[in-house]
């Protein structure tokens, strides 16, 4: 009986790319180096905005040339710019290693990263000055590490910029640095992020003392992995040494910690404390899918784990509940969309664990898209509102002067969120809900999924129905400003009230987004929706091992042709490739028949998650089919609720009919308001007795110990000094006396050993 094979890629040659590939890397460095000039120079223009704007453009274009001039049948191709460093055995070279997966990633990275540093050159527009070219430097800086980790030959390399991305988070989290709140922001991001860094550094030396080497080229193509993925696949974990399944478990913590997976999601939901670009550029589109990149980059690696991917499943689906019920309690529009974001990746990470890095891939494409979208949409409402974001004292945006376009993007990238039918988020979170139904043992994950994916329709359109639905009504912020322009247009002002029967403040009138904002959201409205489009095309019949594989759209073309390439036997295609053909119903009819019974035990398919018998179903049907109308259903029940209890009778901004409804819940919504209490948990748990055992242990120790040795050896000469110091008065009086004194003393020990001599004589 054959199989279908389940590490895809074939093993090729390794090619050399050309050498222009690392302008991709170097574009975003010249980006720094402009800034680095703006700021020396004190230009307080937008400049470094648009020279950044040119630089990332320029990457973008690379890796679409890239894109071109790659061909993956002749295998991946490395660039190597120089050697690193070498010590012993242990070498990295400092280049790159291109396969689909690189270029997929990098597509969508630079050309996100190029769009929102326009949308930036705009909402920074009101620190223009050096704060403004210190807000590029780190952008630039931020896209160049993100960079070294996709497109890296190596470990070294991607720690290099797993480590870049965390300076960059720290640096733009924190950019308000006179706010106490984007302070601590900051530090939290990075504090935490350091946890899963420790797993991350465990598994790159692990991975060199048991491979011997931390090059791709080198560990992908390696038989001794290719061994383990044939044992793995036959369910003989007891074989594969537990060294090999460690790698995996250490490379994992790392990922959870850059992608905010539970428990080290805490970071995410505060880092909102920096500007908006921040929160579309790293925290929806791209440093916080690194971990999904890393398990997808390692994924045969996590095949060879017994435990690894159903670790990585089931974190993902709890991250991504866990993450839907605050969200659900939040009035903060912008941290409604950072829990999105924390549960999206719950869904990447679910995918990765059942064993579709298609789709998980997928879902990292369309949701960078949407979600930056969403965050944008939402940047421009605080830029325009004076910093408001509480949802309960903004209504009926949309019918408000200059907001079509941010209405319009909001409302794309919330049916994309949400999953309407036919849209790129509805195909891509399906392809990982109907993976989690065919895997055995999995069903569980699916069905949560499911749960999470309506309460995902019902708080996303909650905030639709809120702020842009309904009456008008609108309150500025705490950053409200120039309030002698706002009344020069309190005329007009009040005069659309009059028209519409808002309740607004007419004090204040709101400043509507420019071209730049206009421009990028309404951009990416059109990339959210065409992407909806590579679902159905971009799919090709690949040559995998020997066997004709079809790839159903354009990101599982990519996929299936990288390292993270993984064709499940678990599905019909599976059982079909391995020659087995199961009829439910003739089956039963013949249980009893012990020949039929023997050729049923017979005809089953293996995989890392054990022997199936044949295909699992969801309500008697072919998941990837069923899963068509069951997850349509679970998002537009969630619309319904929303509408329902948020838009339906409401009359004001402040009070819907969810306000009684909740009250019956007792304390349960104020808990998740609360965060179900996380960070307090972890303030008794962690801080608050590291912070006790550091202040009464270790500083004491540090102090009297540590710092006693240093400064007693520090004391030694001055001791030796003072007792030297009378000897050099500069008297010649008590020289002469110092050396009569020396004088006899040296005779005396001279006669002392002369008078011993001769007695022993």
């Amino acid at each position: 009986m054959t199989t279908v094979p389940a590490l895809a890629q074939a093993t090729h040659e390794i090619a050399h790319a050309p050498a222009w590939a690392l302008l991709i890397l170097g574009l975003p460095i010249l980006g720094v180096l402009q800034s680095m000039v703006c700021a020396l120079l004190g230009v307080k223009s937008k400049a470094p905005a648009f020279l950044t704007v040119g630089c990332l453009a320029g990457a973008f274009v690379t890796t679409a040339a890239l894109y071109s001039w790659f061909d993956p049948a002749n295998g991946p191709a490395v660039v190597t710019a120089w050697e690193w460093f070498a010590i012993g055995d242990f070498t990295a070279t400092f280049g790159l290693y291109i396969d689909t997966l690189t270029i997929f990633w990098m597509l969508f990275v630079t050309g996100l990263a190029t769009l929102i540093a326009l949308y930036a050159s705009e909402y920074m527009s009101h620190d223009v000055g050096p704060g403004y070219c210190r807000f590029f430097f780190a952008f630039n800086l931020f896209v160049f590490s993100m960079a070294c980790l996709v497109m890296g030959a190596n470990l070294a390399m991607l720690y290099l910029g797993w480590e870049g991305v965390g300076l960059c988070s720290y640096l733009l989290i924190g950019y308000f640095y006179k706010k106490d709140s984007a302070v601590q922001a900051a530090k939290k991001a990075f504090i935490v992020n350091r946890i899963g860094d420790l797993g991350l550094a465990l598994g790159l030396y692990l991975t060199f003392v048991h491979f011997g080497t931390i090059e791709y080229a080198e560990l992908f193509g390696s038989a001794q992995l290719e061994g383990y993925i044939d044992l793995a696949m036959a369910g003989n974990y007891a074989a594969i040494p537990a060294q090999a399944q460690w790698i995996p478990i250490l490379l994992m913590i790392g990922a959870f910690g850059k992608s905010a997976q539970f428990p080290l999601y805490v970071w995410l939901p505060d880092a909102m404390e920096g500007p908006t670009p921040v929160s579309a550029l790293i925290h929806a589109a791209t440093m916080v899918t690194a971990g999904v990149y890393l398990v997808a980059r390692f994924y045969p690696v996590f095949l060879a784990s017994e435990y690894a991917l159903p670790i990585v499943a089931w974190t993902g689906t709890v991250t991504a509940l866990l993450a839907a019920t605050i969200g659900m309690a939040q009035f903060d529009i912008k941290r409604i969309m950072a829990y999105s974001t924390v549960s999206q990746l719950g869904y990447m990470f679910a995918g990765l664990g059942v064993l579709t890095p298609t789709g998980a891939g997928y879902h990292v494409l369309t949701h960078a898209f949407f979600k930056a979208l969403l965050f944008l949409a939402c940047g421009a409402v605080m830029h325009g509102f004076a910093g408001q974001l509480d949802l309960r004292k903004l209504s009926g945006l949309r019918r408000v002067k200059g907001w079509g376009i941010v209405t319009l993007g909001m409302f794309v990238g919330c049916i994309n969120l949400a999953g309407i039918p036919f849209t790129a988020g509805y195909f891509s979170k399906d392809t990982i809900l109907a993976e989690a139904f065919v895997t055995p043992g999995t069903a569980a994950i699916g069905w949560i999924l499911l749960f999470t994916a309506g309460l995902t329709a019902y708080y996303t359109f909650r905030v639709f129905f809120r702020v842009f639905m309904g009456p008008v009504h609108y309150e500025p912020g705490d950053d409200l400003h120039d309030h002698a322009d706002d009344h020069a247009h309190g005329e007009e002002h009040n005069h659309d009230a009059g028209e519409h029967g808002d309740e607004h403040d007419h004090g204040f009138h709101p400043h509507a987004p420019g071209w730049a904002i206009n421009t990028v959201l309404a951009t990416l409205a059109v990339c959210s929706l065409l992407a909806s489009g590579l679902y159905i095309v971009g799919g090709k019949t690949l040559d995998l091992h020997g066997h004709d594989y079809k790839a159903k759209h354009y990101a599982s073309t990519m996929i299936q042709q990288s390292t993270a390439s993984f064709v499940t036997p678990y599905d019909h295609h599976g059982f079909e490739a391995a020659g087995i053909h199961h009829d439910d119903t003739a089956t039963a009819e013949t249980a009893a028949d012990d020949h039929a019974e023997d050729t049923a035990h017979a005809a089953v398919v293996h995989g890392p998650y054990g022997d199936l018998a044949h295909p699992n179903t969801v309500l008697g049907m072919d998941p990837h089919k069923g899963m068509y109308y069951i997850s349509a259903a679970f998002g537009l029940v969630g619309i319904v609720l929303a509408w329902w209890f948020h838009l339906a009778g409401r009359t004001t901004a402040a009070q819907c009919r969810m306000d009684a409804v909740a009250r019956n819940f007792g304390p349960i919504p104020r808990w998740a308001e609360h965060k179900w209490y996380v960070d307090e948990l972890y303030e008794k748990l962690f801080r608050g007795p590291l912070h006790l055992i550091s202040n009464h242990v270790f500083r004491p120790f540090d102090k009297y110990i540590v710092d006693g040795l240093v400064n007693a050896i520090g004391w030694l000469p001055r001791i030796g000094a003072s007792i030297i110091r009378p000897s050099q008065s500069g008297e010649l009086q008590g020289y002469a006396a110092g050396m009569i004194v020396g004088l006899t003393i040296l005779l005396f020990l001279i006669l002392t050993v002369v008078i011993s001599i001769g007695g022993g004589a």
